[in-house]
């Protein structure tokens, strides 16, 4: 088919709000091949606002595949596809039930990863290399139409940054990971009581603007700093808690924006520090960062070093383990990642 005349595509790609900012640079690419079609994002509804960050988007689908109903949210889903009429389907997912999913539809052209029925089913394939930063991972679909794509670190679109005075480096705190994380047992933050103590070092020095800073599944790690530190400060001068006063995604990257430096565990937020290139001291339990950050001077990686049995999340085991050894990091080191980073920018 003639590139020009692909006037809708579909991507798709289920997971959270992280995994689309991966999935941003593939989103970036395919517009670039196909410039006169309309892209379509197929994804979670706990990642529907994902649309508000990348401008190559047209409209995204919402698919609920959670739903205790997901044969139906599929069956729905898959008439929505025939309704609209996609010349060209891109889909994340090795398993030979995706290469099914994308048989259904129908579309003409069907690209994805290789699979058992990948031959049969799709119109091409390319095998998953899981060995990488997943955004690579994610754009290698891109070569199955065009070899030479490029790839580029993921990118925020249209953000505003409002105006600030503050004379002194902003430093914004986000301690959170997803709820549904937690529900599964999956462990990636610190113990309240270290993110307590850092604010004090912060603080201490009367050189910051700390921040603290989450979404609404962070609100009872939030409250529980927050009883740590009012039994170890009474000088809040240049602390400012302001979880709940960032009401949508739009807002949350303005204040990430304006920061001097983040720090964050594994999260989704961390992904959009990345993608807005602030500078970012990210703390590393059981997950591989290797998969998860790119090679880039202004980002910081804090880990348990020699610990054999890191990383294990996802390869080695779905949940977290009782010890939590990876976790047991210092705070001076994430201050000392911190104060290391903002010297970094001044030079």
């Amino acid at each position: 088919m003639n590139k020009n005349n692909v006037k809708k595509i579909l991507l798709i790609n289920f997971g959270g709000i992280g995994d689309e900012i991966l999935f941003f640079p593939t989103i970036k690419s395919v517009k670039k091949i196909y410039p006169q079609a309309k892209i379509y994002l197929a994804l979670e509804p706990r990642s529907r606002s994902a649309k508000h960050l990348c401008a190559d988007v047209h409209k995204i689908l919402c698919v609920n595949i959670k739903s205790k109903f997901k044969y139906f949210e599929i069956l729905k889903f898959l008439i929505r596809i025939w309704l609209i009429g996609f010349d060209v389907v891109f889909s994340t997912g090795s398993s030979k039930i995706v290469s099914l999913l994308l048989f259904l539809t129908f579309i003409k052209e069907r690209y994805g990863y290789t699979s058992d029925w990948s031959e049969k089913l799709l119109t091409k394939s390319i095998p998953l290399n899981k060995k990488q930063y997943a955004a690579i991972m994610y754009h290698d679909l891109v070569k199955i139409v065009d070899p030479l794509a490029e790839f580029s670190l993921p990118a925020i679109d249209n953000v505003i940054v409002p105006e600030v005075n503050c004379d002194k480096p902003i430093v914004l705190i986000h301690p959170g990971v997803s709820l549904m994380s937690l529900k599964k047992n999956i462990v990636k933050s610190w113990d309240v009581k270290r993110w307590a103590k850092l604010i004090d070092l912060l603080l201490e020095t009367k050189r910051y603007k700390v921040l603290l800073a989450g979404g609404r599944d962070d609100e009872e790690t939030i409250e529980r700093i927050l009883f740590v530190l009012n039994a170890t400060r009474t000088d809040y001068t240049d602390f400012k808690n302001l979880y709940g006063q960032t009401k949508s995604i739009k807002d949350f990257v303005s204040l990430i924006k304006i920061s001097d430096v983040m720090v964050c565990v594994d999260s989704a937020p961390m992904h959009m520090a990345i993608a807005l290139n602030t500078p970012v001291a990210a703390i590393f339990g059981p997950t591989d960062e290797r998969l998860l950050v790119p090679k880039r001077d202004n980002i910081k990686i804090l880990k348990v070093n020699d610990l054999k049995c890191r990383p294990c999340l996802w390869e080695k085991r779905q949940t977290s383990c009782d010890t939590k050894e990876c976790l047991e990091i210092h705070t001076k080191d994430v201050f000392d990642a911190i104060e290391g980073l903002l010297e970094k920018c001044k030079s």
